[in-house]
């Protein structure tokens, strides 16, 4: 289980609480979720010691019990994004190039900055008091390639009690010099963060490579060597996002016999590895990820903004190699820091690939399956007893226009879960815990 931080009262959320506990069919599957449409959250020393109905409060409250009354609003497990990038705050909404051109015009010189301490520890607190306002508890985020801007980014999470997965990117080409490190350096700087941040209370180090394009063959060899020396930590990096892109790494790989064997040849694909975007993927990748559990990260605002292409989420989840998916806000390529903005574009393009998300399946998706994807569903995604209380209140009478909407809506969960993945941002989040702190 995670480690928790909250060492306060003992308090109890009042609200709609809902929770799933396996990948929803369809619409209508009420068997894929517990609800409670007057229920209680009852949390002891960060974890949740109970789930109930409301008649069940007085049973539950004692001298010194905070009592937090959401009233009709919704009671979710913390929000969970699985590819974002912590230097690239400011590279949001740059205007009109497409992906390799997009690194080198925005995103490397926004990253070079963070070779300063100052800039690091800023943006730290900034990306993660923008996740938490998006009701979004974890990450699993890219660092610049500087080791000091990890460190800001583990001090500020471990301040805030937040469970966080990180790692220092590594690139030693194809990139400005003030950017790239070495095989060596890459080596040692994520073995020392390792040393000093994996597993240290709720922070998690990840191995990550930023893509074949900025890392050399002895790179990568450093890469697999890491993860074989820690079996624990996630691998992260990117593949088949953009057709130069997959041409470019043909070039540099030319023994390889793909984008996805590059990886493979040096120890990096398996459960633990988080591959993201994948939208041009071959048949045999495809059946060798779904053999390996690796995990295909569907990033839809991204993939739009940067015209990548659509990912094919039913052909991946429902084909007959069937591969794990994580769903995913990519900032800065990504337009949106919210996970329920994430869903309303994920739906959009399954749309136009002649496939549907149901509401049910997109909150799944965005609390227990990323929590199982990124192998924390042990410790959060669902509310259940002995679980982190990380937790998120959804007001889907957040803007006069989704007020407006829900008069329509007769008490129906999925329609209202549907109008908040649909109209919902930031502004729909009426509160975030963090192990059961509110934050």
């Amino acid at each position: 289980m995670s480690e928790q931080a909250g060492t306060g009262p003992r308090r109890i959320l009042c609200g709609k609480v809902l929770s799933f506990v396996r990948r929803p069919t369809g619409q209508g599957d009420r068997e894929s979720y517990r609800f409670h449409p007057n229920g209680i959250v009852v949390v002891e020393g960060g974890r949740v010691a109970a789930v109930a109905d409301a008649a069940a409060l007085d049973d539950w409250r004692t001298p010194g019990t905070v009592v937090d009354d959401h009233g009709d609003r919704l009671i979710l497990p913390g929000f969970i994004d699985t590819h974002i990038h912590f230097p690239q705050t400011r590279v949001i909404a740059s205007y009109g190039t497409q992906l390799l051109e997009w690194l080198s015009r925005y995103t490397f010189p926004s990253e070079m900055r963070y070779a300063d301490r100052d800039v690091a520890d800023a943006g730290a607190r900034f990306f993660i008091a923008e996740l938490l306002r998006n009701g979004t508890t974890t990450a699993v985020a890219y660092g610049s390639s500087h080791l000091g801007a990890a460190e800001a980014f583990f001090e500020e999470s471990e301040r805030r009690g937040t469970l966080m997965l990180a790692g220092k990117t590594m690139m030693d080409r194809n990139a400005p010099e003030a950017l790239c490190d070495t095989a060596e350096s890459g080596y040692r700087d994520t073995t020392a963060l390792i040393k000093a941040w994996h597993r240290r209370g709720r922070q998690r180090v990840v191995v990550t490579p930023r893509f074949a394009i900025t890392s050399t063959p002895a790179q990568l060899e450093a890469a697999g060597a890491l993860a074989r020396e820690n079996p624990d930590c996630l691998i992260q990096t990117h593949m088949s996002e953009n057709l130069r892109e997959i041409a470019y790494t043909a070039e540099l790989y030319p023994d390889r016999a793909g984008y996805l064997d590059v990886y493979d040849h040096y120890g990096l694909i398996g459960p633990r590895t988080l591959l993201g975007h994948c939208i041009h993927l071959r048949p045999d990748e495809i059946a060798r990820m779904s053999e390996a559990g690796a995990v295909a990260v569907f990033c839809p605002t991204s993939n739009l903004f940067i015209g990548s292409g659509l990912f094919d989420h039913d052909g991946l989840e429902r084909g007959p190699r069937p591969v794990r998916i994580g769903l995913a806000t990519d900032v800065g390529g990504g337009t949106s820091y919210s996970m329920l903005a994430t869903a309303a574009e994920a739906y959009k393009v399954m749309q136009l690939k002649g496939q549907t998300l149901s509401a049910l399946q997109a909150f799944d998706q965005i609390t227990r399956a990323n929590a199982a994807a990124i192998g924390e569903g042990d410790g959060i995604g669902r509310i259940e007893p002995g679980l982190t209380a990380d937790l998120v209140v959804l007001d889907a009478r957040a803007t006069p226009a989704m007020a407006h909407r829900m008069e329509a809506v007769d008490g129906d969960l999925e329609e209202e879960l549907f109008v908040l993945m649909t109209m919902g941002d930031d502004r729909a989040v009426a509160a975030t815990y963090v192990a059961g702190e509110r934050v």
